[in-house]
């Protein structure tokens, strides 16, 4: 079996970590919610539920991790011997799986606009929902993209843990933060875009509802990407001297910043074009932006190509950052599990996905009358059974495990990293509080909304 690896630095640690959360999740579904539950409300409840959910969690996983240094499945098989938690493990690389066979598709898409974005076309096409119905109805088109996006994660995963995913996510990550940054001056130089800055940081708490207050649990809790065994198997790879708590308050504050720029990215640029609305859903970034870039930079059509291709090439980076922690947890087990070289089983997972990304994708064309359970196409039932299934149960499964079953010593030995670091008692009586009561009870209650909407 090929030696583990593990990463070189503290910030190649943090950079890695941060871009298995940071994803299209960032960039596209969060201004989607945001826009949709009021604005700077849901923002500040956003961040709570981060702060109180998801950094405890996200410790859990890098305990599990860490301890082991292991890939899921014998991550579990070793803390809990003979036991049925290995049922975690095994869910967690399926999940990782099974995710990036669907999430590859939506990454296709952001590789497709920015083809178009850099020929003119996106800020010059006539009519965007045609422009996209049309793509995505294709019956190759969809395929190539979402080939392209997962050999370019193949390419990354293939070279390893430091030659590849340190490597890389040292290059993507600050740049994906400084085209973030670049965005955002641009968008607030906008006509009218003060209306937008207004909608995101001055809050409305008659907008807060038991629905807003779900929608924004389970934003943060998907977006952190908890619960799926991604985070595991970096975590494995961490140095023994990693300061997991840190290490966990750093990946979410990069995180809830990449989220909360992206707001500022969009809702200015909206807010700027009137016949928009902030709640325009998740086709804002494929059917609204297009015509939001068209207008806002009629009289300067240069910045608005320029906007455009910086914008698509953020979405895509964010995309692969995410893919290649989907990809890692698959790879590492089938290198582990089945002694495997490295290249055949990034290859073995690459090509898998390929297929059932080709379902996927044919989705909305050629297989769009092909229905699963409940009258769902393929696209539909991945992303309903990995995002309304897998995952809660993922994060649920894990807060009970670390919580209550793991000795309380050794969760605190890994916290500490045996005892070097010191913290007042009131953290670990906060942290095991939150692991054990409000994290489980938090996300049952995503379950069940998520399966009511």
């Amino acid at each position: 079996m090929e030696n583990r690896g593990s990463f070189g630095s503290k910030l190649g640690i943090i950079l890695a970590s941060a871009g298995s959360a940071v994803g299209l999740g960032n960039v596209w579904r969060f201004p989607t919610e945001v826009g949709m539950n009021g604005g700077a409300a849901f923002i500040l409840i956003y961040i709570a539920c981060v702060m109180l959910m998801g950094i405890p969690l996200m410790t859990a996983e890098f305990i599990v991790g860490r301890h082991t240094h292991k890939n899921p499945v014998d991550a579990y098989r070793t803390l809990a011997p003979k036991t049925g938690w290995v049922f975690q493990g095994i869910m967690g690389v399926f999940a990782a799986w099974f995710i990036l066979s669907y999430y590859s598709v939506v990454a296709g898409w952001t590789l497709k606009y920015l083809v178009s974005a850099v020929a003119d076309q996106v800020t010059t096409m006539t009519d965007s929902a045609a422009y996209f119905t049309e793509f995505t109805q294709n019956a190759w088109m969809p395929v190539v993209a979402m080939a392209a996006v997962l050999l370019m994660s193949h390419w990354v995963i293939v070279r390893g843990v430091q030659g590849g995913i340190e490597k890389y996510s040292k290059m993507m990550m600050p740049m994906l933060l400084l085209i973030i940054a670049v965005l955002v001056v641009c968008s607030f130089a906008m006509p009218g875009s003060d209306t937008g800055l207004r909608f995101l940081l001055k809050p409305d708490f008659t907008k807060i509802n038991g629905d807003v207050l779900l929608s924004a649990m389970g934003q943060a809790f998907f977006s952190l990407s908890v619960g799926m065994g991604c985070l595991c198997t970096y975590a494995s790879y961490f140095t023994d001297d990693a300061k997991l708590m840190k290490t966990a308050g750093s990946v979410a504050l990069i995180d809830t910043s990449v989220a909360v720029m992206s707001g500022f990215i969009i809702f200015p640029a909206v807010f700027s074009v009137a016949d928009v609305a902030p709640d325009a859903g998740p086709g804002l970034v494929f059917i609204t932006l297009p015509t939001v870039f068209q207008t806002a930079f009629a009289h300067a059509p240069l910045i608005g190509w320029l906007f455009a291709v910086m914008f698509y090439t953020l979405l895509l980076l964010a995309a692969l950052t995410s893919m290649m922690s989907l990809h890692e947890p698959v790879t590492s087990f089938l290198i582990e599990r089945f002694a495997m070289k490295r290249r055949t089983a990034t290859s073995v997972v690459t090509f898998s996905c390929i297929a059932l990304g080709t379902l996927c994708a044919m989705s909305f064309g050629p297989l769009a009358d092909v229905r699963w359970l409940f009258g769902m196409t393929f696209f539909d039932f991945f992303d309903f059974v990995s995002a309304k299934i897998i995952m809660p149960l993922g994060g649920f499964l894990l807060s009970i495990f670390v919580g209550w079953y793991l000795p309380k010593d050794l969760v605190v030995k890994e916290i500490t990293n045996n005892h070097a670091l010191h913290f007042p008692r009131w953290l670990f009586v906060g942290f095991f509080f939150l692991i054990r009561w409000v994290a489980p009870m938090a996300i049952v209650a995503i379950f069940i909304n998520e399966l009511v909407s």
